[in-house]
């Protein structure tokens, strides 16, 4: 009895560790999330595969490839997983205190400034539980990565996911007084075109093209000019020393334009919202410690930014 106890949690772990190395796609990456060396990862991977008698990865020099038997073997993993932790979740949304883990995402402008500082009153309520906060450039994919939850900006388009609104976040045109006195005011849409625009280079995304919608119509406005960056904190600063327009979240500039540093301009022009969701995977049970996170962030993070 014990040995079938003991082979069904190897069993259990072995799917757990090859979804880690799949979703990551790198030994290192898995080495550093578990806390062990890259020789004991590689280790593990390849008596999983001598206990299997199949090759599962291929080992490039350049990044992991699943071979067939490796894809059946995720594809076959993932349902198990989610079932042993529904059946875990629904277990333990019967206890009063909150246990296990759990893993966080958020960007990192608005991970670092709100969610850290939230996570670290989260922990200090709750010391049985383990959090994970990964900040990162752009939104994971959480029906593969191993995220519980992600913090993220705007809605997300999978309709398998849950995303719960957690702040309203406009984007905002605006620019320092300095550079307003010395370029002057834009008045209209077409006036961007002969100011220097600081843009940030996110994602895949058509950064050279500010988009607004007005009174029901839609502009789309190429902007250019001499500064730019792949970092909203970078273009904020640029800003705030005079050297153009930015186009930016409300989270973000909202302080300095209380305080006078920046001035809103074209405000009768919306951009597309940016407002702030956590995320999660539909699913029958959702974990006690997610629901619970996510309420604390609901009640918490909007007072942060109340005047």
């Amino acid at each position: 009895m014990n040995k079938s106890k003991d082979s069904i949690a190897s069993t259990t772990n072995d799917l757990a560790f090859f979804t880690r190395v799949a979703t990551q796609g790198s030994l290192t990456a898995v080495a550093r999330a578990l806390g062990l060396s890259l020789p004991a990862i590689s280790k593990r991977l390849t008596l999983l595969e001598q206990r299997l008698g199949v090759q599962l990865i291929r080992r490039t020099t350049r990044r992991l490839e699943l071979t067939p038997e490796g894809q059946l073997y995720l594809e076959g993993a993932r349902p198990i997983l989610r079932q042993l932790e529904e059946l875990e979740s629904a277990l333990g949304n019967r206890q009063p205190t909150l246990k296990g883990k759990l893993d966080i995402n958020a960007s990192f402008g608005f991970g670092r400034r709100h969610v850290a500082p939230l996570l670290s009153a989260f922990a200090a309520q709750n010391p049985q539980l383990e959090l994970s906060l990964n900040l990162s450039s752009q939104p994971v994919n959480l029906l593969d990565a191993s995220i519980d939850i992600d913090i993220r900006v705007g809605e997300p388009p999978d309709s398998r996911l849950i995303a719960h609104h957690l702040l309203d976040n406009p984007r905002l045109l605006c620019a320092a007084p300095a550079y307003l006195a010395r370029q002057g005011v834009p008045s209209s849409m077409a006036d961007l075109a002969r100011h220097n625009c600081i843009v940030l280079k996110q994602y895949d995304s058509d950064y050279a093209t500010w988009r607004f919608s007005r009174d029901g119509q839609t502009y789309s406005q190429k902007v250019t000019g001499s500064l730019s960056s792949n970092d909203g904190e970078v273009v904020m600063r640029l800003a705030l020393d005079g050297h153009g327009l930015v186009l930016r979240s409300w989270w973000d500039a909202h302080e300095y334009l209380a305080r006078g540093e920046l001035m809103q301009v074209l405000p009768e022009y919306e951009a597309p919202r940016a407002d702030i969701y956590a995320v999660y995977q539909q699913r029958r049970h959702v974990p006690q410690r997610i629901g619970a996170f996510i309420q604390y962030l609901g009640c918490t993070l909007p007072a942060r930014f109340a005047s």
